[in-house]
């Protein structure tokens, strides 16, 4: 698997300079400079190329249409790095609540919950939904490649390129933090 880019590099800030300025200059030069990046990042994620390509168009397109307000300090590949893996676990995430919703309707046949377990159980996800994209960024890839994805911590280690050890660190991290924020709920 290989992404291919052909155009020229040029300097970020150039490419910044065009980019707010409306020029689709800019737009050609950050895609072809970074394009490859930002689907390699995706791919070790949502490990599919044709999604890591959809998922990559979509964090292009959203930055041609924030072009005006970019405020970008820590770099463009950093910024990429960080929108391409929020891009792939948002995915990851929301192709999770589609097989909860099957799974929903499968259930309503048999025993269908009252509007109001409804409602409480929407309310509940979207409480989780927040406690988890709060995480910070390492705890919560981990725990999405662990929890949703069904990886094994070595999966991890090797997708992310980081020991098993931090994997297990990550986790625990993530699990103490998402008790601490949940536990209201909880009782």
């Amino acid at each position: 698997m290989r992404f291919v880019s052909n155009y020229p590099h040029r300097p970020d800030d150039d490419i910044l300079r065009l980019l707010t300025r409306g020029e689709e200059e800019g737009m050609r030069l950050l895609f072809g400079a970074y394009y490859e990046h930002v689907c390699l990042t995706i791919v070790r994620l949502v490990r599919d190329p044709h999604t890591a390509e959809d998922l990559a168009q979509e964090v292009f397109f959203e930055i041609w249409k924030k072009r005006a307000q970019l405020r970008i300090h820590s770099g463009l590949k950093a910024y990429l790095s960080r929108a391409a893996r929020n891009r792939a676990l948002n995915h990851l995430r929301d192709r999770r609540m589609a097989w909860d919703d099957a799974d929903k309707l499968e259930r309503t046949d048999t025993g269908a919950p009252s509007a109001q377990q409804a409602m409480e159980g929407d309310e509940l996800q979207a409480v989780i939904d927040a406690a988890i994209d709060a995480l910070p960024e390492k705890c919560r890839v981990v725990f999405v490649l662990k929890r949703f994805e069904q990886m094994s911590h070595q999966e991890i280690a090797d997708t992310l390129g980081i020991s098993t050890k931090t994997v297990e660190n990550h986790m625990t991290r993530a699990l103490k933090l998402l008790r601490q924020r949940l536990d209201p709920w909880l009782k």
